[in-house]
């Protein structure tokens, strides 16, 4: 079987990465909308409109067990209309506000996300429903991913940039400390490792890549094969074409029919 990772960058290959750890004997194809990333600038109607069209012709073509939406901010939006409009199973990625608050023991946490996941509705209401008396402190970085994207890409980025987009999550009150910061963009666990060499004290990071991979697992349990079952793991992206290096990292090739304008061109076999 294969499995189709969708996001609005590179920031899904953190959890494409959990995927074939846990699947490894599974394909999978990727597919980045590089032209408008990121997707916190679009009005949420054109988003939902955006995601679903790209997703109408990656679905016709690949032929994938399941699709796995590696975008917070795509998720809290696009979930619904792409459930209702294709049938195969669809996972998506949403803040971990319920193992932080499980696993704090200060009870300040922080969400470390994009504005987009940050101002929306439904992160408020993953904060109500399973925070408990867990104080969360919202973080909604405007150019987090945008640094993440240019480091993957083999760009420099200075430490300095890093800590200041982190920062703000670092809290102190009545002699307590944050000791729990959820990764609510994709992004940002490719650069975990720099994140905690800065961070000013030791947190628990909450990557949500492995819970979505087991999540993968179980509902691509007995799937049949796919159309291009022996095809190796391909990346697919809109605007412009991902930086080689990474690829080869990551283990994908280019698909065919990589494109230079801002729609998807997947060639078909």
């Amino acid at each position: 079987m294969r499995i189709l990772v969708f996001d609005s960058g590179v920031g899904g290959l953190s959890v494409a990465r959990e995927i074939g750890k846990a699947l490894p004997a599974a394909g999978m194809d990727y597919v980045a909308d590089l032209a408008v990333f990121p997707y916190g600038g679009l009005e949420p109607g054109m988003l939902i409109d955006r995601v679903v069209s790209l997703m109408d012709e990656a679905l016709a073509v690949l032929d994938p067990a399941a699709l796995v939406i590696a975008c917070n901010t795509a998720s809290t939006l696009v979930l619904p209309p792409l459930r209702a409009r294709f049938k195969l199973p669809i996972v998506g990625t949403v803040p971990a506000v319920k193992p932080a608050a499980e696993h704090s023991r200060s009870r300040l946490a922080s969400v470390l996300a994009t504005p987009g996941t940050v101002k929306r509705d439904y992160t408020r209401d993953l904060i109500d429903k399973f925070g408990g008396d867990c104080h969360f402190t919202l973080v909604g970085s405007m150019v987090l991913a945008e640094l993440v994207e240019r480091v993957v890409s083999g760009e420099p980025v200075t430490d300095a940039e890093l800590l200041a987009e982190i920062a703000p999550c670092f809290v102190e009150e009545a002699g307590r400390r944050t000791d729990t910061v959820v990764l609510a963009c994709t992004h940002y666990p490719l650069v975990l490792g720099r994140l905690k060499a800065l961070a000013p004290w030791p947190v628990e990071w909450i990557d949500p890549a492995p819970a979505i991979a087991r999540r993968v697992a179980t509902v691509t349990a007995g799937a049949g094969p796919s159309r291009d079952e022996g095809a190796p793991r391909r990346f697919f992206s809109t605007g412009r074409r991902p930086a080689r290096a990474m690829l080869d990292a990551f283990g994908f090739e280019e698909g065919d029919g990589l494109f230079a304008g801002e729609t998807l061109k997947i060639a078909r076999g």
